[in-house]
């Protein structure tokens, strides 16, 4: 984030804006809109308003190079040329924030997509690297908010400092609104009824009291991460994130779902590494169990599906056993994920008809196995955590009869950024295992991997290597 998004007081004083035509009056629309005293240098002598009226706006004929700025909170450049440029460094040297349109080398600041719902707005940034993206998702927000949402803040910030006088504790006051927005008072302002919901409100006596009357029973909620696009996460599991009190993760989660969270919501890293301690299971179970039970929102946040080798089935006995109320929110597995990204068909009509999901953290996991059921040609087979394993997981199937040749893709961080594949035979799985610089990975064995996409998302170097080695 080059840009942090902040809010300018525009009763601090008057923003100069500097331009010629549409451009110019373009600019000077969002700033009347905004309230802001506008002084305007139209380099043109066009004097043209447009529709943006003439409150708050007056002309300065003067050279906008030497016209006086004190009290300025602002310099806005529009179609102003090289006039914009010599601005721009004359804002800087006296400290005062500028922009020149389209032009990020010499602007401090820059104009977002703006939703306007009053005293609510959203400012939606790309950077200043592409105003169209930013526009689109203006849209969809907008499409999503309820239009008298503004007159709703208005109304909570009419009463909030009362309110916050007479709650002390932070977690029962942000129970308190959250009651507020989500029950009938704040239904009855966004129909409308805002004389309705001023009585309702002035008719609570005791706002402590009224906060714990909705506060919620302690709770557990199973959220599948899955492999690492935020994207991927379900809507319901961005709702569970977003109401968390507390948050237990894995330590795979990725940093991008993590944000997801709220800001105020703790977070408690829990999971561990190969070849790195963790807390352990039980004490895992313990945390979650003594935090509901003191009547938190938790979440436990587990990379990929809660249920797919994810020890979500030990928690839920706990939670259980416990009296515990809890819920389960499923995420993409990896082998899901990971066959998605790389376009890895694991069933295929006529060639893949049954796929078996199995672990081999560690050679030893890999010996307990019964190979012999997993010799199938038309069966997928897809190995999570297998990269220790690889030499071993080679070996059963060799030991079991499955030939050499049969196809293999090692699967590593998929769905990331920086997601690689290797692709080969069964013969070679170490060595693609090797190449695909850490993990987390998983192993996908079969004749399905033959339709792979991966070369794709592979560097030229790693092509090159790949097509020398099947050259051999």
């Amino acid at each position: 984030m080059r840009f942090l998004p902040v809010f300018l007081d525009l009763k601090a004083g008057p923003v100069v804006l500097i331009g010629a035509g549409e451009l110019l009056r373009a600019k000077l629309r969002v700033l009347a809109a905004a309230g802001a005293r506008i002084r305007v240098h139209a380099i043109d002598r066009n004097h043209d308003l447009g529709d943006a009226g003439t409150a708050h706006i007056e002309f300065d004929a003067g050279d906008p190079l030497v016209a006086d700025l004190a009290g300025v909170i602002a310099v806005v450049c529009a179609g102003a040329g090289d006039v914009g440029v010599a601005m721009s460094a004359r804002a800087k040297m006296l400290g005062l924030p500028v922009n020149v349109m389209d032009d990020l080398e010499h602007s401090s600041f820059i104009f977002p997509a703006i939703v306007d719902r009053g005293d609510v707005v959203v400012a939606v940034g790309t950077g200043g690297t592409s105003p169209v993206v930013a526009r689109r998702v203006r849209e969809k927000i907008e499409a999503l908010l309820p239009a008298r949402i503004g007159e709703l803040a208005e109304f909570i910030g009419g009463f909030r400092k009362s309110i916050n006088e007479r709650i002390a504790e932070f977690p029962l006051r942000r129970r308190f609104w959250e009651r507020v927005v989500d029950g009938p008072i704040g239904a009855a302002v966004l129909a409308g009824r805002k004389d309705e919901a001023d009585a309702a409100l002035k008719a609570v006596s005791d706002p402590s009291a009224f906060a714990r009357a909705d506060k919620p029973e302690g709770s557990v909620t199973l959220v599948g991460a899955g492999p690492g696009d935020p994207d991927l996460l379900t809507i319901k599991a961005l709702r569970a994130l977003q109401d968390a009190d507390v948050v237990f993760h894995d330590e795979l989660v990725s940093v991008e779902i993590l944000d997801r969270i709220r800001r105020d919501t703790t977070r408690v890293p829990v999971g561990r590494r190969v070849g790195k301690p963790g807390i352990g299971q039980d004490a895992i179970n313990r945390r979650m169990i003594e935090a509901a039970q003191a009547g938190q929102r938790v979440v436990r946040l587990k990379g990929g599906d809660p249920f797919v080798f994810g020890r979500g089935g030990e928690e839920v006995e706990a939670l259980r056993a416990a009296g515990v109320a809890y819920s389960i929110i499923p995420g993409i597995t990896a082998g899901i994920g990971g066959a998605a990204d790389f376009e890895v068909p694991l069933t295929y009509r006529h060639e893949a008809t049954r796929i078996t999901f199995l672990t081999a953290h560690k050679a030893r996991d890999a010996e307990t196995v019964d190979w012999s059921t997993l010799t199938d040609t038309k069966m997928t087979v897809v190995v999570y955590m297998g990269m220790t394993a690889a030499p071993a997981v080679r070996a059963g199937l060799f030991a079991a009869g499955r030939s050499p040749e049969t196809p293999v893709g090692v699967f590593a961080r998929v769905t990331r950024p920086d997601a690689q594949a290797a692709i080969g035979t069964l013969r070679d799985l170490p060595e693609l295992v090797r190449r695909t610089n850490g993990g987390p990975a998983i192993l996908i064995i079969g004749e399905v991997v033959r339709h792979a996409g991966s070369l794709r998302r592979q560097t030229p170097k790693q092509i090159i290597s790949d097509l020398l080695d099947a050259a051999e």
